[in-house]
């Protein structure tokens, strides 16, 4: 269980304080997936950062009973001079994972070859959403975090590999994804949310949700 309890987030912009949430509480129960409907420029990021424990409430609290993944791309865990190798391995201990094994499918399902043994800070783009995608999927949690959406690469044959992996571990997970798209959290979400003006509006469906995101976004 994912739980906020009156929880507010705001940020001074230098000008005016920009709210993201205003004494917000929700909670989302394993096996209720929920997609955040949330215009761009309204926090959706920090919400999703908020959830992994990557930034903290100002005020209220956060309550994490169960494993709650890094944001799907998050390269924060990552240090850029250090090999993939390196890496793997530190976060499989932090973790309490096997380091053999968590390099061992890191490196099947990137297929980057020779690379795997190079700083991450000499791969492309591509390379490096490879590597975190496939970490997120060596990692098993309860609650898997989106934003915006599944990454893809232009790699075919790593994108399919992923793609059944994650299919098969969204049988028996719950996911949280936020995006300013409904059709994007059509795949995913059992309920919704609208995320407006700091406030969080929680819904049964999805379609109850649009009804409201649509309403405010022709206002």
């Amino acid at each position: 269980m994912l739980e906020f309890n009156q929880v507010s987030k705001s940020y001074w912009t230098g000008k005016t304080r920009k709210v993201i949430l205003d004494r917000v509480s929700f909670r989302v129960e394993l096996g209720n997936s929920l997609g955040i409907l949330a215009p761009n420029g309204t926090g959706k990021t920090t919400l999703i950062n908020m959830m992994a424990g990557l930034e903290k409430p100002d005020e209220g609290t956060i309550y994490r009973g169960c494993r709650i993944s890094f944001p799907l791309g998050f390269m924060g865990g990552v240090v850029n001079r250090h090999t993939a190798r390196e890496n793997v391995r530190y976060i499989a201990r932090l973790y309490g994972l096997d380091p053999d094994y968590i390099e061992a499918f890191c490196r099947w399902l990137c297929g980057i070859k020779e690379y795997f043994d190079m700083p991450v800070g000499t791969y492309s783009a591509g390379m490096r959403s490879r590597l975190t995608f496939a970490l997120m999927l060596a990692l098993e949690f309860d609650i898997y975090l989106i934003d915006e959406g599944m990454p893809s690469t232009t790699d075919v044959e790593f994108n399919r590999k992923a793609g059944e992996i994650l299919r098969e571990r969204l049988e028996k997970t719950t996911v949280i994804i936020v995006s300013h798209q409904a059709q994007i959290l059509e795949r995913f979400a059992r309920s919704a949310a609208v995320l407006r003006h700091g406030k969080l509006h929680m819904f049964d469906t999805l379609e109850e949700a649009k009804q409201l995101y649509d309403y405010e976004a022709d206002r």
